[in-house]
């Protein structure tokens, strides 16, 4: 019978590491980014009418709502839902149908 190093056969299976090429790792990075739903302010709609309408299709407290409304009033835009690209176009399209001005992008 023969003695083994076990050291050996385990330095000598383990797998090598290796550097993720600079194109997949940016890839991923992109990836990972979340996407935000911005609102601009507009002559047409009323505060209290975009402070509904944040409530009804985001499920947003009173208070927040408020605070994003006087954002979108005071700044001209505000962040009001961030996450996947798909669902950021969805909430996209349900503000233009309640008549609100909203882009997407990704995230900074």
């Amino acid at each position: 019978m023969r003695l083994v190093d076990l050291t050996t056969v385990v330095l000598k299976s383990a797998p090598q590491e290796t550097e993720a090429p600079e194109e997949v790792t940016e890839y991923l990075e992109n990836v990972e980014l979340p996407w935000v739903t911005i609102v601009w302010d507009d002559p047409v709609n009323l505060m209290n009418y975009v402070t509904f309408i944040f409530q009804k299709l985001f499920g947003y407290t009173k208070a927040r709502a408020t605070d994003l409304m006087m954002q979108v009033h005071k700044e001209g835009k505000a962040v009001v839902t961030s996450g996947s690209r798909d669902k950021m176009e969805h909430d996209v399209q349900r503000l233009h149908a309640a008549g609100l001005w909203a882009t997407l992008q990704r995230s900074e």
